[in-house]
């Protein structure tokens, strides 16, 4: 429909993606931003007032998700683009906040150059994506589409006991339930890859086509505390060094399966965890990442093999699953959709996968969904190191701007 070839402003991207890092920019040029607070009060209505003067709609649902509309020629669902606004403590400028900025960006090409979309356009901006305020995180995307409880959620408290629903309240975008999205055409997220393998590979775009599926453990060993200096070493119940034993076995194992599983043991915790006294108990975390069900299921079968029997020390093991997700697969036409705006871009490009999780995963249980990554620095991100070169965030919002227009159609 659209024969131009557009691009988007890349200065004006730039300079948007730096006035919402002033609201929470920190020392060493990284972004504090959590939900709800008063930083994010501030980018909420910087970008409200960015979308008003563009002559977009604005609305707010109940979880505070803000969805501002550029109307189309036609009454269709609207195409959705978004991310989300706020960050961890220290985080960086492009986690979540491109994706907004790019929708920004997109919609001031279109006014720019006279062009009403044939269906409506929306930008969205989930609300405590990262979870690091109230958990867990994509919470309201999480109640959108089903996989949270909203009660339960606007329960949830920060570490000063504030609950969500109250900070919502006090920054003054508590909306209408109403105002949820329910239908679109598609949505497509764009964020930074938050890994290395773009940069590595010297690739421009990612057209992700599933968020992997993942499974978390908690491992617990049990020994027998004695004193550091007395007790012999064939006479020990250290919950340490089996322990240690289990972690390598795991790892040359997991190891083994496959070249794209992903495992860490993340957190570890050692009682009494007194320099003196022999442990007598190890509890840690073990997670692995795959997009294929069968290799996970695989990794549930070694963890289970391994922590049945006594450790060699003589300790018990036992493993209790906290929870896992399935592999979600993204919308194939809306991938190949993305495909064929790279290639007319001529951007060098693959398809990967993500190991991270994004709303758009669980946006994707109801709505056509995809994602584009751009390259992540030396894949830094939730840190104040974080970076994505000026021109890889144009070409991103170029891809976003290109497919927005591919399915107008």
């Amino acid at each position: 429909m659209y024969k131009q070839k557009l691009a988007i402003n890349g200065e004006r991207l730039k300079d948007t993606l730096e006035r919402f890092a002033d609201f929470g920019r920190t020392d060493h040029n990284g972004v504090t931003r959590l939900a709800l607070s008063e930083e994010d009060r501030l980018a909420r209505d910087y970008f409200r007032s960015c979308c008003e003067e563009l002559g977009m709609t604005v609305q707010i649902d109940d979880m505070g998700n803000m969805y501002a509309t550029l109307a189309g020629i036609e009454n269709k669902p609207p195409i959705v683009v978004g991310s989300h606004m706020d960050t961890v403590k220290k985080g960086g400028r492009f986690d979540g906040i491109l994706g907004v900025a790019a929708g920004l960006e997109v919609v001031r090409t279109l006014v720019d150059n006279q062009i009403k979309p044939q269906i409506p356009l929306t930008i969205v901006n989930f609300t405590n994506e990262e979870g690091a305020r109230f958990e867990p995180s994509m919470m309201s995307s999480g109640v959108l589409s089903g996989k949270f409880e909203k009660a339960a959620m606007l329960k949830k408290t920060d570490v000063n006991g504030v609950t969500f629903e109250d900070a919502l309240h006090s920054i003054g975008y508590a909306g209408d339930a109403a105002s949820r999205l329910k239908e679109a055409t598609a949505f497509l997220e764009l964020h930074i890859e938050q890994g290395p393998i773009l940069e590595k590979e010297t690739l421009t775009i990612g057209v992700v086509e599933c968020v992997v599926g993942m499974v978390c453990y908690e491992i617990e060993v049990t020994g027998e505390s004695d004193h550091a200096g007395t007790t012999p070493m064939d006479m020990r119940r250290d919950a340490l060094f089996a322990a240690n034993d289990l972690i390598t076995k795991v790892r040359q194992q997991l190891g083994a399966l496959h070249s794209d599983l992903v495992f860490t043991m993340g957190r570890m915790n050692v009682f009494p965890n007194i320099h003196t006294v022999i442990p007598n108990k190890v509890v840690f975390s073990l997670e692995a990442r795959h997009k294929d069900p069968a290799v996970i299921k695989q990794v549930e079968e070694i963890i289970q093999s391994l922590t049945k029997l006594p450790s060699e020390q003589g300790c018990m093991i036992k493993s209790k699953k906290l929870w896992g997700r399935d592999t979600v697969w993204f919308n194939e036409n809306i991938c190949h959709a993305l495909e064929q705006s790279v290639q007319s871009l001529g951007y060098p490009f693959k398809r990967m996968v993500s190991g991270a999780g994004h709303d758009a995963q669980f946006i994707a249980s109801y709505i056509p969904t995809a994602m584009i990554f751009v390259p992540s620095i030396k894949g830094k991100s939730h840190s104040e190191d974080e970076l994505t070169t000026w021109e890889d965030c144009e070409k991103g919002v170029n891809v976003l701007l290109e497919t927005v227009l591919s399915l107008q159609s």
